[in-house]
């Protein structure tokens, strides 16, 4: 008999990922396409349906998991505006998946799913526990205790870059001050490195062409703006890590998103860990860069609406 297929869908603010996803966690194939939000929510659903319809083939599937940052219902299997898809009002996603392949479909935050992802089948495989980071143009995360996975009341749980780190300080996208991810996001390092120049502060970082936190890192050791920027990045992601190892006490803490495949920063995490940690958590967690890297909230997604059906 053949293995189970799940059809993972993971839509991201700049593109649309699918796969096929086994019981392992193996991804059997998957596809991309831009998501282009400006066209609206039908234009890119549209996309999205005909790309899982490509990448599923005539592959026989049992079930499918969608991933998408929140805020959501994943009970109800809606999206009820999620911050980076502005329109997509009560989108009715998992009804639209199961029209559309006749199997059972299931919801989740896509931090969560990339933590589930990594739990089963990346870094954290064969732990009981982890808590995972995704630091890219963004800042989320999850967390799996005794084997579960933790998505709260409302299933919004897990959004830990909105710890403060900074208290007072800068504006996050959620409205709150001081939040991580209002520090240690790639789009707010662009946003507080243009901040910075337009009142009048000089950096190499004028002369970059369409600037991203890449080139802020690249940077980062020969120019003060950039330097100054990373710097209190790694730190408020050093603060970020310590609180979530004291709170959860993960045996893996699991780093992922583009940011992360810097060298600086799993090094900065994890000395902040061991330096700052209680004892004995700092002396037990391992603090592990992430082995799915952007697959890993498709993987997580495909493997819930696996274990949903089983």
């Amino acid at each position: 008999m053949a293995e189970p297929l799940a059809l993972a869908l993971d839509i991201g603010a700049t593109k649309l990922a699918v796969a096929l996803i086994g019981p392992d966690g193996l991804v059997v194939r998957g596809d991309r396409a831009p998501t282009r939000r400006d066209e609206g929510p039908q234009a890119v659903l549209d996309r999205l349906l005909d790309l899982a319809q490509r990448v599923r083939g005539d592959a026989a599937i049992t079930a499918a998991g969608v991933a998408c940052g929140g805020p959501l219902d994943a009970r109800a299997g809606v999206l009820l505006g999620p911050l980076h898809l502005p329109g997509w009002d009560h989108v009715e996603i998992v009804r639209l998946v199961e029209d559309r392949f006749g199997v059972p479909a299931v919801l989740a935050n896509d931090a969560s799913a990339g933590a589930w992802g990594e739990f089963r089948a990346g870094a954290a495989k064969g732990a009981g526990s982890a808590v995972y980071l995704t630091i890219s143009s963004g800042l989320g995360g999850g967390a799996v205790l005794d084997g579960r996975l933790l998505v709260g009341a409302t299933t919004n749980g897990g959004e830990l870059g909105h710890v403060c780190v900074r208290p007072g300080g800068r504006r996050c996208t959620c409205g709150r001050l001081g939040c991580a991810e209002a520090y240690a996001s790639g789009t707010q390092l662009v946003e507080r490195a243009r901040e910075a120049m337009a009142d009048g502060r000089a950096s190499a970082l004028a002369d970059v062409d369409d600037l991203d936190a890449e080139a802020i890192v690249r940077l980062a050791a020969d120019d003060d703006l950039a330097g100054e920027l990373w710097a209190e990045a790694l730190t408020c992601l050093g603060q970020l890590a310590t609180d979530l190892v004291n709170v959860f006490e993960p045996e893996v803490l699991v780093l992922g998103g583009g940011l992360a495949e810097q060298e600086a920063l799993p090094a900065a995490v994890r000395t902040a860990v061991t330096l700052n940690a209680m004892v004995p958590i700092r002396r037990t967690v391992r603090v592990e860069r992430a082995a799915l890297g952007g697959t890993a909230p498709a993987v997580g997604a495909g493997l819930l609406a696996l274990e949903r059906v089983a």
